[in-house]
């Protein structure tokens, strides 16, 4: 069915279809992204996978609809009375016309606090380009040493130091150990840092803690920490939780590893990668050497053959003076001989162009084309004269003064319009009629119309 509105009188009337329509891009246009806490009640899962359910507080509700596709990392399911903080988009249901939240996350309402305060540390840091990549300095290929930042009693220690001796033995490590959750724990890192800037004794820094929830992992979202990596001058890595765990301290890092091991991965080379590429090194050095051995005997070997006694060689170096010598006795005599023939080819060209025969040749030339010129221009004078002659006659037939030597005379009124009708005039108008000699200045009397 076609969807339209039209005028009735001076009114526009919408059709429901279009009303839901522009009210939807009104709500969607007018709200951003919006944090809404409340209380979930009337939760229905269909088999589609999708949830619905209604938001509600003592004073009122707003449906929500929370889409299959959205619901990855959900920590935890949903169920009625969960007291609950939504991010969501204000939108409306064209086919009911309910006004409903479309839900992209969800999160039990204890951790909203820090959640928020952690969207707005993230928004604010990203708005001053500090998670930008160009800031971001380069990881050492092979470090030096690696100094880590983390507990000195916890299994993450364990598992980059076992990740490193597994993968490079040889690259040496420096523990800075730190509490990392709890009061005071984000100065105490800071602190850290600016400690390991100030020895300079490793390359680059791992900054490492297992997984936990945003309240135990609150040090690395903190501004003070996060402004502490950006101004240490020593690349930074940051492996804090598990892959879905995202803190601030991993937007600013140089690096982001998903865990601590895959930061341990992602600054150490495999040592049994490094060894192949070895082995194919000395293979290759191996047969370069070879082959420059072999090339440099083959030189030997030609060099040798081409060594002669000095007496053969004066011999020889004899037999090819003598035949350059007469190869330059044959070269003179054909020279001599094209040199006779050329000065033959100029005297004759001289010959040919003395003066005095080129001179003859252009006075009988000249000679000749004035004769043309003379007969071309009397031929020219003969025909303009005739023509002349035939347009004067014709100009003498078609002059009105011939008309005129015969009895005729030209009226005209005393503006010079020439008269053609006698409508033109009345009685009492003067006239002038011009003859073949003068002219007289006439009255009209009578005006008689004749057709």
């Amino acid at each position: 069915m076609k969807e339209f509105s039209y005028a009735a009188g001076e009114r526009e009337v919408y059709t429901v279809s279009r009303l839901n329509r522009e009210a939807k891009s009104v709500l969607e246009g007018s709200f951003p992204l919006l944090w809404v806490e409340g209380e979930i009640s009337n939760l229905a899962r269909p088999a589609s996978g999708h949830m619905y359910f209604s938001l509600k507080d003592a004073q009122a509700q707003i449906r929500c609809a929370f889409f299959r596709g959205q619901q990855r990392g959900l920590a935890t399911a949903p169920r009625d009375g969960m007291q609950v903080l939504v991010r969501a988009r204000v939108s409306l249901y064209e086919g009911r016309g309910d006004y409903q939240l479309i839900v992209e996350s969800l999160e039990e309402a204890g951790e909203g606090a820090l959640r928020r305060a952690y969207e707005q540390l993230r928004a604010r840091l990203a708005e001053e380009g500090l998670f930008d990549p160009a800031r971001k300095k380069p990881l050492p290929r092979l470090p030096k040493r690696i100094g880590v930042i983390t507990s000195s009693s916890g299994a993450v220690l364990h598992d980059i130091l076992t990740t490193l001796q597994r993968r490079f033995p040889a690259i040496p490590v420096l523990l800075h150990p730190v509490p990392v959750q709890g009061e005071g724990a984000a100065e105490k890192i800071a602190a850290m840092l600016q400690l390991a800037e100030r020895r300079q004794d490793c390359d680059v820094l791992i900054l490492a803690r297992g997984g936990g929830s945003l309240e135990d992992l609150q040090a690395f979202n903190e501004e003070l920490l996060a402004r502490a990596i950006i101004a240490c001058p020593i690349p930074v890595v940051c492996g804090v939780g598990h892959e879905t765990d995202v803190t601030i301290a991993d937007f600013v890092a140089d690096a982001r590893a998903p865990t601590p091991t895959a930061a341990a991965e992602m600054l150490s080379p495999d040592q049994h990668e490094w060894l192949a590429l070895f082995g194919q090194q000395h293979l290759r050095l191996r047969r370069l050497l070879t082959d420059r051995l072999r090339n440099a005997q083959q030189k030997i070997d030609y060099l040798g053959a081409r060594l002669v006694h000095p007496r053969d060689r004066l011999t020889r170096l004899n037999e090819r003076l003598t035949a350059l010598l007469r190869h330059l006795h044959a070269a003179q005599r054909n020279q001599f001989s094209e040199a006779r023939f050329g000065l033959s080819s100029l005297r004759a060209q001289l010959v040919q162009h003395n003066p005095i025969i080129r001179s003859r040749e252009y006075r009988l030339r000249y000679q000749h084309h004035r004769t043309r010129l003379a007969h071309a221009l009397q031929r020219s004078l003969d025909h303009s004269r005739d023509q002349l002659g035939r347009l004067a006659h014709t100009l003498e037939t078609l002059s009105p003064l011939a008309t005129l030597a015969r009895g005729y005379a030209i009226v005209e009124t005393p503006k010079g319009v020439v008269l053609r009708t006698a409508g033109q005039v009345k009685p009492g108008d003067p006239v002038r009629a011009r003859l073949a000699q003068g002219a007289i200045d006439c009255r009209v009397e009578t005006v008689h119309d004749e057709t």
